[in-house]
């Protein structure tokens, strides 16, 4: 939920009366010349940063003539700390210059989705690529910023900057970009403070034309060497200087450092006013911006409009922030200095001065804002309300990392009050694995709420609807400590509660019950259950609730032994997933790498590969947390396949780092894959250690053990204990059977082939092969066998002499052909990434679509494109085609 403050992105108006700066102006580019990457302007507090740059923009733009010289600037403060108000403050004032750049940018974050930055940026700089004319992108303030993924996504802009755009930087510290390496490169422009400071002749204009003080030559050199050519200390040294007749004195006593000066000088500007100009500056200090209303809010009075208007005629330190002079904001240091004086003169007055402005906040829509002045006044019960009255909104557009900020600012005594927001910090713990916090706080929530008058729960709708919260949150309570009573208690409890209309509430409860019925081993219910979850889900209008669900509903389909119908889920939800990118991205990563294992148990290991490197390139905003360590298991059964065992055993390594439990029955634990996988390397030895580690599968049947069970029956089979491992696989098949797990089913005859194989019993190795074949590799298993490898491939050799299952065998020795490794170079000397290009180059899609659709940026895009004709030999698009077309990779 980000305010987009259009006065932030004004081009500070150049005052009428300025020290011409030829020498430096004339340092900057001018008319045609082309523009350099990155103009950084670097120095401390007050020495002009803004002014100059405001002044060479100014004269830059009516340089342009009949080519448009188009500026954006943006004024950042602190907040922009934030990378998605970052970037959705930068795209608004580029959008304000260039109107046709950065739609698909901005529909990344409508409505404060939260979206990947590179993802966003790419769109940007492609648009940026067809803009016609040169851009200036103006950041001022930028050591405000304190994060470290806005100096990361302002390093990726710069080295992606089509050559017609520049970036300018004003800032009072070096930032973290890549300046050596453009100094190098001789693309930058930089301006320091031995630069800004005024020169002799300078300030003998600044002090005598500007301000009108008419000094001696002795006193205009004594104060350019006390404030070595310090613009701020100057401006404060006029101001002290105005009303006094005593030059010498005054200038033989200006010394010390720069914070000492200033403090002396704010001391002499506010005791040189009246009463009525001094109290408006500190009431009024509180505000990081100013405008009039607001200001008579603050101070009971009704002249803060011509008040702001005297001030900065006056050359008190408000800096203008739109043409129209409405808002203002003081120069950052004035403005501490004032605050100071304000808290050491009137420290109750402060309270109620941000109290004011958090009401006159609210009153206008701005919720962050006058939350935030409820916080710094303490006033503990406004901020509490404040934030109620915003949840609806900021859950709605799914902004979590706001709700979590302002719940930290928020005493925990006050929010255990107030049951609506003991409920929201539950589903923070939640999110956080702090399971028993969160019940806890749920039964809190539930006494608060019963403790309330009839009254005051039927007259606020969050309150009315806190019942079914509570019961949907404490399903996943119980879900996270594997109670599967006791989830689907809650979530019937939920359905009891909700209304016809209720489509979210009751998706939630259909898909709590759905995975009840998934770890108890019945997934025909489980499929049914979580399908009518997904249609609630679509029917509340919620894509991203439901795209995400889709996920969970294609593993189920896979667990029931449909790989096929698993990615026909996939292919779909990622179709209505590019349709609306800005909703969908939350869970647009999770999808690719559903339907990569889906590819890759199929054979398809190329395009599996392809799409788990979209995933990846897309980054963690693209994937829901629970669903992180996903990534890595499929990758690991990727590289299992290409042979690259080692690989696969780091990678399911750092999946167990990142598996959250709780959130999803753990039918596939991730230390039993990674058994599987030491007994493919042939480490028996590290097999049995995980054996150890877990009770013994042998003596519970139910599904959730069933995947370790069957990981035993590897390591027995591994051992020559043919027949425990019979034993046991008899044991498993009628329970498999009997549930209709087809996945377990395929899986266990499988085993038994391959058990009467080391028996020396072909017949029955045959007929339980045969019907394994029959039942999977229709429906898309291929990776089930062949992971197998030598017993495998003998019993597939022995199935063809008997003409047993030719078509499912012949299916199997087509997908056995696996390919170059991910990032290996393929045909003609084409990596992976370069045949992505390739086949789309073979579309009708443009350049620019192209890039889109790879996630990359237009430069990026073409040294693909030159690469590939390159190893080709070909100049064109067309030739290329072609010419892969004749060689077979297309």
């Amino acid at each position: 939920m980000v305010a987009l403050l259009g006065t932030k992105r004004q081009v500070p108006t150049p005052r009428r009366q300025l020290v011409p700066r030829e020498r430096l102006i004339g340092r900057l580019p001018a008319g045609p010349v082309r523009l350099p990457r990155l103009i950084l302007v670097s120095a401390p507090a007050g020495f002009g940063k803004t002014t100059l740059l405001s002044q060479w923009l100014t004269r830059w733009q009516a340089d342009g003539g009949a080519e448009p010289h188009r500026v954006a600037w943006l004024s950042l403060d602190a907040e922009d700390s934030d990378p998605w108000r970052f970037l959705a403050h930068l795209l608004a004032t580029i959008r304000a210059a260039a109107p046709d750049v950065g739609a698909g940018a901005a529909a990344l974050l409508e409505n404060g989705t939260v979206a990947a930055l590179r993802v966003v940026l790419v769109s940007l700089i492609n648009d940026l690529d067809r803009l016609d004319g040169p851009i200036v992108l103006a950041l001022d303030d930028y050591h405000l910023i304190e994060s470290r993924e806005v100096p990361e996504a302002t390093a990726f802009l710069l080295d992606h900057l089509p050559t017609h755009v520049s970036l300018a930087v004003l800032t009072r510290a070096d930032p973290a970009l890549p300046v050596t390496r453009l100094r190098a490169r001789g693309e930058l422009l930089e301006l320091r403070a031995a630069d800004l400071r005024f020169t002799p002749s300078e300030v003998g204009a600044f002090l005598n034309d500007v301000m009108g003080l008419g000094l001696d030559p002795v006193h205009v050199a004594a104060l350019e060497n006390r404030t070595e050519g310090w613009a701020a200390g100057l401006q404060l040294a006029a101001l002290s200087l105005r009303n006094r007749d005593d030059a010498d004195r005054f200038v033989a006593e200006f010394t010390g450092s720069h914070r000492f000066v200033l403090d002396y000088l704010v001391e002499e500007v506010l005791n040189g006013l009246d009463d009525r100009d001094r109290s408006f500056l500190l009431d009024t200090s509180v505000l990081d911006e100013l405008t009039g209303p607001l200001c008579d809010a603050l101070t009971g009075r009704h002249d803060g409009q011509d008040s702001l208007a005297a001030l900065e005629r006056g050359n008190l330190f408000l800096v203008p922030l739109d043409d129209q002079r409405c808002w203002y904001r003081y120069h950052h240091l004035f403005a501490g200095a004032l605050r100071a004086r304000l808290t050491a003169e009137h420290p109750d007055r402060v309270p109620h001065l941000h109290r004011a402005a958090a009401l006159w906040y609210a009153g206008q829509g701005r919720p962050e804002a006058a939350i935030g002045h409820a916080v710094a006044g303490r006033d503990q019960q406004l901020a509490a309300g404040l934030v109620e009255r915003a949840l609806p909104e900021a859950r709605r557009q799914r902004q979590d990392r706001t709700i979590r900020q302002w719940l930290r600012g928020l005493p925990d005594d006050v929010v255990r009050r107030r049951p609506i927001l003991n409920v929201t910090v539950a589903w923070s713990r939640l999110g956080d694995g702090d399971v028993d916090d969160a019940d806890a706080r749920l039964q809190e929530a539930a006494d608060a709420l019963e403790s309330l008058p009839a009254a005051v729960r039927a007259a606020d709708d969050q309150l009315r609807q806190l019942p079914m919260t509570i019961a949907l949150y404490r399903a996943a309570v119980a879900q996270a400590r594997a109670d599967n009573t006791g989830t689907a208690d809650q979530a019937r409890r939920v359905l009891d509660l909700a209304g016809p209309g209720d489509h979210l509430a009751r998706g939630a409860a259909f898909g709590f019950l759905g995975l009840t019925r998934w770890a108890e081993g019945d997934l025909e219910a489980a499929v049914d259950t979580f399908t009518e979850a997904v249609r609630s889900l679509r029917a509340a209008g919620n894509l991203a609730d439901e795209l995400g669900g889709t996920v969970v509903l294609a593993d189920m389909w896979r667990a029931r032994g449909r790989p096929d119908e698993a990615a026909r889920l996939h292919e779909g939800a990622l179709r209505s997933a590019r349709e609306r990118p800005d909703v969908a991205l939350p869970v647009t990563g999770d999808l690719h790498v559903g339907l990569a294992e889906s590819l890759c148990e199929r054979g398809d290991l190329d395009a599996a590969a392809a799409h788990l490197r979209t995933a990846r390139d897309l980054g963690e905003a693209a994937s829901l947390p629970e669903n992180r360590h996903r990534w890595y298991v499929t990758a690991a059964q990727l590289r299992r396949a290409r042979g690259d065992l080692g690989t696969a055993a780091d990678l399911l390594a750092q999946a167990e780092e990142l598996h959250l439990p709780g959130f999803f029955p753990d039918t596939r634990p991730i230390p039993a894959i990674r058994a599987r996988v030491d007994l493919a390397r042939g480490r028996p030895d590290l097999a049995r250690s995980w054996a150890r580690r877990f009770p013994d599968p042998t003596t519970d049947l139910s599904y959730l053990t069933e995947y370790n069970r069957l990981t035993l029956v590897r390591l027995l089979l591994a051992e020559q204990r043919v027949d425990e491992a019979l034993t046991l696989l008899d044991r498993s098949l009628g329970a498999a059977e009997g549930r209709g797990r087809d996945g377990s089913t395929v899986e266990i005859l499988v085993l038994r082939a391959l058990a009467h194989h080391a028996h020396g019993d072909l017949d029955r190795a045959m007929t339980a092969l045969v019907r394994a074949l029959g039942m999977a590799v229709p429906v898309g298993y291929a990776r089930l066998f062949l992971d197998e490898a030598a017993p495998m491939a003998d019993l597939l050799h022995e199935a063809e002499r008997r003409d047993l299952a030719t078509g499912p065998v012949r299916t199997l020795r087509h997908a056995s052909t696996t390919g170059p490794a991910p990032g290996a170079p393929g045909e003609h000397g084409l990596s992976p990434r370069e045949r992505d290009v390739l086949r789309l180059l073979a579309t009708d899609l443009t350049g620019p679509q192209i890039a889109r659709h790879l996630f990359v940026s237009i430069n990026t895009l073409r040294t693909h494109t030159r690469r590939i004709f390159t190893k080709l030999d070909v100049t064109t698009r067309a030739a290329a085609v072609r010419r892969a077309t004749d060689l077979g990779l297309l």
